[in-house]
């Protein structure tokens, strides 16, 4: 027997259900398993909202750490965006220097 799908949504960004106490500022890097995601707008404390999981966002980066165009990269709430050795969340699309604050990155979804 053939198995069968339902459509549920596009999945460029999908719902999320914010379990903290806290709410979530729009904008903020959400760990989401091994994945990550950007909150589209603020997410109340217990409330659902959206995390876009696709997309090119510029955010933080580790200090120190130089990155080429197309380097995998990972996230950690600790260190920003940094050279990803496994467990990819997604690839800069541009070079950024070791002093740079920030790297625009594609999220792999």
């Amino acid at each position: 027997m053939a198995k069968t799908a339902a459509y549920i949504q596009r999945g460029e960004a999908i719902d999320y259900v914010n379990s903290t106490e806290t709410a979530i500022p729009a904008g903020t890097v959400v760990i989401f398993g091994k994945r990550i995601g950007i909150a589209g707008g603020e997410i109340p404390a217990g409330g659902l909202g959206a995390l876009h999981m696709t997309g090119i966002f510029e955010i933080p980066k580790k200090a120190a750490v130089a990155l080429a165009a197309g380097d995998e990269v990972t996230f950690t709430d600790a260190d920003g965006i940094d050279k990803a050795t496994a467990g990819a969340v997604g690839y800069a699309v541009e070079a950024a220097a070791a002093e740079a604050e920030t790297v625009k990155i594609k999220l792999l979804g």
